[in-house]
Protein backbone atom coordinates (compact mmCIF):
# COMPACT_ATOMS: atom_id res chain seq x y z
CA UNK A 1 0.00 0.00 0.00
CA UNK A 2 1.30 3.47 -0.86
CA UNK A 3 0.45 6.67 1.01
CA UNK A 4 1.40 10.21 0.04
CA UNK A 5 2.94 12.13 2.96
CA UNK A 6 4.50 15.58 3.27
CA UNK A 7 8.21 16.26 3.66
CA UNK A 8 9.16 19.75 4.81
CA UNK A 9 12.79 20.39 3.90
CA UNK A 10 14.77 23.41 4.99
CA UNK A 11 18.38 24.46 4.81
CA UNK A 12 20.32 24.18 8.03
CA UNK A 13 23.95 25.25 7.85
CA UNK A 14 25.65 23.43 4.96
CA UNK A 15 22.91 20.79 4.62
CA UNK A 16 19.19 20.23 4.70
CA UNK A 17 16.82 18.96 7.40
CA UNK A 18 13.57 17.18 6.55
CA UNK A 19 10.57 16.33 8.69
CA UNK A 20 7.17 14.76 8.20
CA UNK A 21 4.43 16.92 9.77
CA UNK A 22 1.79 14.18 9.48
CA UNK A 23 3.74 12.18 12.07
CA UNK A 24 4.50 14.93 14.58
CA UNK A 25 4.19 13.89 18.18
CA UNK A 26 2.60 16.38 20.56
CA UNK A 27 4.79 19.30 19.51
CA UNK A 28 7.94 17.60 20.90
CA UNK A 29 10.51 18.10 18.14
CA UNK A 30 12.83 15.49 19.66
CA UNK A 31 10.29 12.81 18.77
CA UNK A 32 9.46 13.97 15.24
CA UNK A 33 10.14 11.77 12.25
CA UNK A 34 13.04 13.73 10.78
CA UNK A 35 16.24 13.27 8.82
CA UNK A 36 18.93 15.25 7.07
CA UNK A 37 21.18 15.24 4.04
CA UNK A 38 23.74 17.23 2.11
CA UNK A 39 21.28 17.97 -0.72
CA UNK A 40 17.53 18.36 -1.02
CA UNK A 41 17.26 15.04 -2.85
CA UNK A 42 19.39 13.24 -0.25
CA UNK A 43 17.22 14.72 2.51
CA UNK A 44 14.09 13.61 0.64
CA UNK A 45 15.38 10.06 0.30
CA UNK A 46 16.49 9.94 3.94
CA UNK A 47 13.11 11.14 5.25
CA UNK A 48 11.39 8.52 3.08
CA UNK A 49 13.55 5.83 4.69
CA UNK A 50 12.88 7.22 8.19
CA UNK A 51 9.11 7.23 7.58
CA UNK A 52 9.16 3.68 6.21
CA UNK A 53 11.20 2.54 9.23
CA UNK A 54 8.68 4.19 11.55
CA UNK A 55 5.79 2.30 9.92
CA UNK A 56 7.73 -0.98 9.99
CA UNK A 57 8.63 -0.75 13.69
CA UNK A 58 5.74 1.10 15.34
CA UNK A 59 2.64 -0.46 16.79
CA UNK A 60 -0.71 0.29 15.14
CA UNK A 61 -1.65 2.25 18.30
CA UNK A 62 1.39 4.53 17.98
CA UNK A 63 0.76 5.10 14.29
CA UNK A 64 -2.87 6.01 15.03
CA UNK A 65 -1.85 8.33 17.88
CA UNK A 66 0.75 10.21 15.83
CA UNK A 67 -0.90 10.37 12.42
CA UNK A 68 -2.46 13.71 11.44
CA UNK A 69 -4.22 13.41 8.11
CA UNK A 70 -5.01 17.10 7.59
CA UNK A 71 -1.82 19.05 6.97
CA UNK A 72 -1.91 22.37 5.15
CA UNK A 73 1.20 24.03 3.77
CA UNK A 74 0.71 27.64 2.74
CA UNK A 75 2.45 30.99 2.66
CA UNK A 76 1.43 34.02 4.66
CA UNK A 77 2.25 37.59 3.65
CA UNK A 78 3.33 39.78 6.57
CA UNK A 79 4.50 43.36 7.03
CA UNK A 80 8.14 43.68 8.05
CA UNK A 81 7.95 47.12 9.51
Amino acid sequence: MLKQLTAVIEREGDGFVALCPELRRDRDSELDIASQGNTIEESRQNIREAIELFFETSSPAEVKQRFHDEIYITQVEVSLG
